[in-house]
């Protein structure tokens, strides 16, 4: 399938600059995104769709970056997006559901559950309900899966495409997920928020300090983040050629994928 790699939300918090790395899918089955960083009602109205995270994210907020303007500008409707993959339903990953209403929205049900139907008072503090409020489709995927490049419990989403994969990875949000895909030439694996700069997990160090803060003050469970970081870094450390391991908002993986 042609992957497009999209910003749909450059943020800059104290002393780092991180994008919100968006993955658009050309599939046989319509158009697919991974993740849809910040969409225009967030734009129009910060305040009440991001919350108070917003003075320390510090994002950008440019229509022109929403994938909604993006997809169009790729000569493509809004309705040829047909499902949606969320790693998690923090603002930053979700603010664009609502410019895709027609979409079938896919994440874990431990996620739907933190964040939509049973949230704990910490979550509730956490999640913005504005961002669902337009009753997108969600469609929740349970924690059975297959074995994929050492996880345990991967769920190929054969039912949108062949070679998309959701890989629960809960300790960021409490059902929090990369997304795996088949590019053709290789698999990428969004790895959302499990690690935010790449320094975490490929040994080259060098993390803000403003990025490991901020981490570790929204971890659900921090030693869950913790384990994630090495198992990531583990499956780095593999150098498995056909592999290419990201997050949601490292600029610098950002640039050399989108050719930017």
């Amino acid at each position: 399938m042609k992957v497009h790699h999209l910003n749909c939300g450059t943020m800059r918090p104290p002393g780092a600059s991180l994008v919100c790395h968006v993955l658009l899918l050309e599939t046989g089955n319509g158009l697919v995104l991974v993740d849809t960083g910040y969409g225009l009602a967030d734009v129009a109205d910060p305040r009440r769709r991001i919350g108070p995270v917003r003075s320390f994210v510090r994002p950008v907020l440019d229509a022109g970056e929403t994938a909604a303007r993006q997809v169009e500008g790729l000569g493509f409707r809004r309705e040829d997006v047909r499902h949606i993959v969320l790693t998690h339903f923090d603002a930053d990953h979700i603010g664009g559901l609502s410019d895709f209403p027609e979409a079938s929205v896919h994440a874990t049900a431990d996620e739907v559950s933190g964040a939509v139907t049973d949230p704990t008072r910490r979550e509730r503090q956490r999640f913005r309900p504005a961002q669902w409020a337009h009753g997108p489709r969600l469609v929740e995927h349970g924690a059975a899966g297959e074995s994929w490049r050492g996880f345990a419990a991967a769920k190929p989403l054969d039912e949108i495409a062949p070679g998309i994969v959701l890989i629960p990875l809960p300790g960021h949000t409490r059902g929090h997920a990369c997304v795996a895909v088949d590019s053709g030439s290789g698999w990428l694996l969004h790895a959302g928020d499990a690690f935010y700069y790449r320094g975490t997990v490929d040994g080259s160090g060098g993390v803000p300090f403003s990025l490991r803060a901020l981490e570790t003050m929204v971890a659900w469970d921090r030693s869950k983040v913790r384990e994630n970081h090495a198992r990531l870094a583990a499956l780095l450390a593999r150098d498995e050629p056909d592999l290419t391991v990201f997050s949601a908002h490292d600029p610098v993986a950002f640039a050399a994928l989108s050719g930017g």
